[in-house]
């Protein structure tokens, strides 16, 4: 087991200083023109693919990272950069994840690779669990696959929203109900192949911030694929439904935590990007301040300044090092005993968002306007206490963790 430092060793160092020169010279100069236009970076996903960092096998390197550093270390390098391009380039590493969790070794292999493409012809891939009904309540999850069991085929109808990526990716990865009676014990995973019948891209949205990420619902209407594309395959998954239901007739609460550590254990990546974002806009605060004169003297010279620049600094450290004990924990399976994933994600998102106002506030009229950066960070970082759990959401979990509650 690796010990706790608070020291990154000299390959995280390097791994480091390598995505914050691709973070400053190639992610920044991009940001402004595609936060304008709301649309895929693909130019600057390529320029990724190219030098590795779009890939499969750089995100399975930080994520076994034995010190749990390598995966928060890159997300705070890339939302430094911008946090609109940054989740362009890591959302695909969300359907990914969800095969690498659930799928074969068949599955890993064959639809993983589609999802990324190669640097020549660049791909992505979708994640779609949410729905208009169901975002914090997985329970009430209403899109559907029935088994044909004469075309060993299955049958998914439904609608999917604020889905990344959605109907613009290779390949879909779509949660849905195959027991309603299980709530969301009842839930499965299934590849919807390339140029598949029956997905559709429903409303894309036009967003506050993150601009540069498309996001949008999908729509299936009778998709049909192969039997093949139930992640884990039947066999597992009716033994996994077996199991539920036994449980469910003696209480399932245990289930449920067990399910909800499983979350918890992917709120610090989101805590990160925020500390990227939040420690953007706090370094060109502090230059403005350092540079800008009013009344013959700097503006840092202002207590009033200087202490919202103390506090700044101050918050963002908190929350970088509240990322890293619940990233180390996870990755050497310490339980979240005080709901710390959540703990993490809370203060780090809500920190982004005090500290882009801040910002904002210091810069006075020019940080209102698009000609400097932090007008954007500001936008970008109100998505952080919205997604991957609200900040409700957060401060429910680590109350029922802390009163030995169980968490539904």
């Amino acid at each position: 087991m690796a010990e706790f430092t608070m020291e990154l060793n000299d390959e995280q160092k390097e791994v480091r200083d390598w995505l914050h020169g691709f973070a400053a010279d190639v992610i920044r100069p991009a940001a402004a023109e595609w936060d304008e236009r709301e649309e895929t970076p693909w130019p600057v996903i390529q320029e990724a693919a190219k030098v590795g960092i779009y890939s499969l096998d750089f995100y399975a390197q930080q994520y076994f990272d034995p010190t749990g550093l390598g995966i928060p270390m890159a997300m705070e390098e890339l939302f430094w950069g911008d946090a609109g391009i940054a989740l362009s380039i890591v959302g695909t590493g969300l359907a990914a994840v969800g095969v690498l969790a659930n799928g074969t070794e068949e599955q890993i292999g064959t639809w993983i690779p589609q999802m990324y493409g190669d640097a020549n012809d660049v791909k992505v891939g979708a994640f779609c669990s949410s729905e208009p009904d169901a975002g914090s309540d997985v329970a009430s999850m209403r899109t559907r696959a029935v088994y044909d069991e004469a075309k060993d085929e299955w049958v998914l109808n439904g609608t999917k929203t604020w889905a990344t990526n959605g109907g613009i990716a290779n390949v879909h990865v779509v949660v849905a109900v195959v027991d309603a009676e299980l709530g969301s014990k009842g839930h499965a995973s299934f590849i919807v192949p390339p140029n598949t019948p029956g997905l559709s891209q429903g409303q894309k949205f036009k967003k506050h911030g993150i601009r540069a990420s498309h996001t949008a619902e999908v729509i299936l209407d009778n998709v049909r694929v192969p039997g093949s594309c139930l992640l884990g395959g039947k066999e597992k998954l009716d033994a996994r439904l077996a199991r539920a239901r036994e449980k469910a007739k003696k209480g399932g609460e245990r289930v449920k935590n067990a399910a909800m550590a499983t979350f918890e254990a992917s709120r610090p990546a989101v805590g990160a990007m925020a500390v990227g974002t939040a420690r953007a806009a706090y370094e060109v605060a502090l230059e403005y301040a350092q540079t800008r004169e009013q009344f013959g003297r700097p503006i840092i010279d202002n207590q009033g300044v200087a202490f919202q620049l103390a506090d700044m600094r101050t918050s963002i450290d908190a929350a970088r090092l509240l990322v890293w004990r619940a990233s180390w924990m996870a990755i050497n399976g310490k339980q979240f005993t005080a709901a710390e994933g959540s703990m993490s994600k809370l203060f780090a998102s809500e920190t982004a968002k005090k500290v882009t106002a801040q910002a904002v506030q210091i810069l006075g009229g020019n940080g209102y306007t698009r000609e400097y950066p932090v007008e954007r960070m500001h936008r970008d970082s109100a998505i952080y206490t919205i997604f991957e759990g609200t900040s409700e959401i957060q401060r429910l979990v680590i109350a029922r963790t802390l009163a030995g509650m169980p968490i539904r």
